[in-house]
């Protein structure tokens, strides 16, 4: 089964994503030529340690690169102030230095807190991402988005800092509960619909087998997922556009994620999932777009076993129209004081909005809970 290689375009700092079957046993064949010297320090979880780590490490050894592990509790609660200084500090104990590479092995929350720590780590080093999450293969691993949480919000404080490489091994997603690659699933959705309908029609023919475990399936889910995020980070690193676009449903699953505390009640893809079928329908109020494109979204995600509905998450029964606002005007994107939605104008074609008026979104939100009470 061939490889699939994808390209970063960013001059200097451009890189590789490598996508196929097999990978982490050939990744010291990758890593060791970014190396300064032959030395790497692992960053991973628990969870993912008993998995994956000792292949790695074989991996490693195989091209003579000698490692040290430093591994860290599983969940989002790492992603925080503590985690970052937990983490930052156990990597000075071991001396590295500023010419060393930090691995991430592991799902969005390795990859996002060793990329920020390895930000500023030594005034800045170099990382690798090693994806363990399809939502971390085709989304928080590529870009260079690296950040931890503050109690006023998600992914508040960051950095853009780029990998050297990044592996995504799509036999690791067989190690996934089916709800986290549900969950990953839904960040694949996304690409289809900002920026290529044909694929979300792929996806609704293919859906199905991909997260039934086709090989051949994942590949090219994953390969072209990235590319599309690469073309679109290369045209717009720094989130001043175009990239904007890659958080559709973002909003409205970040609002949704505060609410129900970063728990395992609501994983980050089902948030995004609810979020993304939101945003359609928001779209066909204002006049947008169809509005049979919304039913579509959500038939699809349904039909996956995904959230799909305001009333799918657990406790909305609870939660206030008013409340769920206000968590959205802690969104990175807000701008001079309005809130900017990724709307969309048809399946495959996404925009930036910044005139819709609170009152619409908090009726519409009360719309839905009314369905969860």
């Amino acid at each position: 089964m061939s490889e699939r290689i994808v390209q970063v375009a960013l001059a200097d700092r451009a890189y590789e994503i490598r996508v196929a079957a097999g990978l982490l046993s050939r990744a010291g064949e990758h890593i060791a030529p970014l190396l300064h010297r032959r030395f790497a320090v692992i960053v991973t979880d628990e969870n993912v340690a008993a998995r994956h780590l000792d292949a790695l490490k074989r991996a490693l050894a195989l091209q003579n690169i000698g490692c040290e592990a430093v591994i860290l509790p599983p969940g989002e609660s790492q992603k925080s102030y503590a985690g970052f200084e937990r983490l930052s500090e156990a990597l000075l104990a071991l001396k590295v230095e500023r010419r060393d590479h930090l691995i991430a092995l592991g799902g969005g929350v390795i990859g996002d807190l060793a990329g920020f720590v390895a930000s500023v780590l030594r005034r800045g080093m170099d990382f690798i991402q090693i994806p363990t999450s399809l939502l971390a293969q085709v989304d928080s691993s590529v870009g260079g988005k690296t950040a931890i949480n503050s109690r006023q919000g998600k992914n508040l404080i960051g950095a853009f800092h780029q990998p050297r490489l990044v592996l995504a091994d799509v036999d690791l997603l067989n190690t996934l509960s089916p709800r986290e690659l549900r969950a990953g699933y839904a960040e694949v959705v996304k690409y289809g619909l900002i920026c290529d309908a044909p694929f979300f029609d792929w996806l609704e023919a293919n859906g199905a087998a991909l997260l039934a475990g086709d090989r051949s399936l994942r590949i090219e889910a994953v390969a072209r997922s990235c590319a599309h995020k690469a073309r679109i980070v290369a045209a717009d690193e720094r989130e001043q556009g175009e990239r904007a676009l890659l958080n559709l449903g973002h909003t409205f699953g970040h609002a949704l994620e505060a609410e129900t505390g970063y728990s395992q009640r609501l994983l980050h893809g089902e948030g995004v999932a609810v979020g993304m079928a939101l945003a359609f329908r928001l779209s066909a109020q204002l006049g947008l777009c169809d509005a049979a494109l919304a039913p579509r979204v959500e038939r699809h995600l349904a039909a996956n076993g995904m959230p799909a509905r305001l009333a799918d998450v657990d406790g909305a029964a609870g939660f206030a129209a008013g409340k769920l606002l206000d968590h959205m005007r802690q969104d990175k994107k807000v701008r001079d004081g309005r809130l900017v939605f990724i709307l969309a104008e048809a399946i495959g074609r996404a925009v930036q909005r910044d005139d819709v008026a609170p009152a619409t979104v908090e009726a519409l939100l009360a719309e839905q809970l009314t369905q969860a009470a």
